[in-house]
């Protein structure tokens, strides 16, 4: 009986040590498991945040949120509409004056439907385009603006007048104007052009400047990428067949959108800061995804000779182009680096449009800078110095030297063009 005894209290030793053993295995299986979980959660928060950051910039979130002068994401920037001005929000994370309060399916809303958590937005904010974007890159989007350092900056009230300072109203806009539903690769159309694609009509939104908007001021889809005035400025036409009339090539492209100039000309207005902000941040794949997207093509499209005709003296603008613009754009139109662009082939000469031609020599147009090796000088305003005579003369001559189009601009087409580039001022 006492060795049957001893025997059992040995068993249940055993048995509890080994209980215990496993026990113990099971719980440090645990916390490692729990510790891998962590990691990989703390992993993927940080692949998100940096996912979000660089849609951030492709989405040119800080040219919009940043007022002139002022503390990034905290906004304040006034964007001049027909109904009066809208100013930009504090979208940093903060909660009292930011978006630090916005739960993700509050942000989603916002950011597809154009409903914050005040009510409705502005069409100002493109969330007409952003509704394309897909729910992981939304997700990343707001995984880095609540990552982001908070600053506290209350918003602007906008000066909207009435009866558009009636956010109710904008729930009838969104029923009439605007379809949200998830960007849809086309299955026709190779990979890098549905990237392309997506790029340039969500988080680009492109559109929103580069499309002619109907009288309830929506973006007309028939018309997609024909062009439109922007504050005084024609926002160009920039669909393939126009891109690959004038003869842009994928480099064309990818030098405009990485250093703001290429042999097609510059940037200059609000595509500045978009290039500057945006654009020029892209991959290396995802640039060639958008101009494959915009000439409609994924192949090589070879580059032409530029277009100079040669000079004609006797011509009235010869003298005016000679005494105002060869000594910055060369006397041939070659242009000089880090001063200005050439003449030759250039893209704004080669529109059907005469009206940024126009424009640039009324208005000037402000220096630039994008590095330490890439920079333009500020072009002046000829508004107080050149007659409506010579605003003509001029913008033929450049035409018909520099470009295939007519030199047949007359007077009343360049006051016509006058009186539409100042009312924006």
């Amino acid at each position: 009986m006492k060795l049957a005894y001893q025997h059992h209290l040995a068993s249940l030793k055993w048995l509890g040590l080994n209980l215990s053993k496993k026990l113990t295995h099971t719980v440090l299986l645990s916390v490692g498991l729990g510790l891998v979980a962590l990691t990989c959660s703390a992993a993927d928060d940080t692949s998100a945040i940096e996912r979000g950051a660089y849609l951030m910039k492709i989405g040119d979130c800080v040219a919009c949120h940043t007022a002139v002068g002022g503390r990034e994401l905290a906004g304040g920037l006034p964007f001049e509409t027909p109904f009066g001005a809208v100013y930009s929000t504090n979208i940093t994370s903060d909660k009292d004056t930011g978006m630090g309060k916005y739960s993700y399916d509050e942000f989603f809303d916002a950011m597809h439907h154009g409903v914050g958590i005040n009510g409705n937005l502005y069409p100002a904010m493109p969330y007409t385009s952003y509704s394309l974007l897909t729910d992981q890159d939304t997700k990343a989007i707001y995984a880095y603006l609540m990552s982001t350092k908070p600053i506290k900056q209350a918003n602007l009230d906008n000066d909207v007048y009435f009866p558009f300072n009636i956010r109710f109203g904008l729930k009838a806009w969104n029923l009439v104007a605007h379809d949200a539903k998830e960007f849809t690769p086309k299955k026709d159309k190779s990979e890098p052009w549905n990237r392309g694609n997506y790029l340039v009509n969500s988080l680009g939104h492109c559109g929103e400047c580069h499309t002619p908007r109907d009288s309830l001021f929506a973006m007309e889809p028939d018309k997609h990428f024909q062009g439109a005035i922007i504050e005084g400025l024609e926002a160009s036409n920039i669909t393939p067949t126009e891109l690959n009339r004038q003869n842009w090539t994928h480099d064309d492209l990818k030098s405009l959108f990485t250093e703001g100039y290429s042999r097609k000309g510059t940037v200059f207005g609000g595509m500045y800061p978009v290039v500057y902000h945006s654009f020029s941040h892209l991959t290396d794949s995802d640039m060639h995804a958008v101009s494959s997207y915009l000439l409609d093509t994924d192949e090589a499209v070879e580059a032409k000779a530029l277009t100079f005709n040669g000079h004609q003296p006797k011509l009235p603008g010869y003298k005016l182009y000679t005494g105002y613009c060869a000594g910055c754009h060369g006397l041939n139109g070659e242009g000089r680096p880090n001063v200005a662009p050439a003449m030759a082939g250039n893209s704004t000469l080669d529109k059907a449009s005469p009206h940024n031609i126009v424009a640039v020599m009324l208005k000037g147009i402000k220096s630039q800078h994008y590095n330490t090796t890439t920079s333009f000088y500020a072009m002046p305003a000829y508004a107080d110095k050149l007659s409506d005579e010579q605003l003509r003369d001029l913008a033929n001559y450049l035409r018909v030297t520099w470009s295939p189009q007519p030199g047949n601009l007359d007077l009343n087409t360049i006051r016509d063009l006058k009186e539409e580039i100042f009312e924006h001022d």
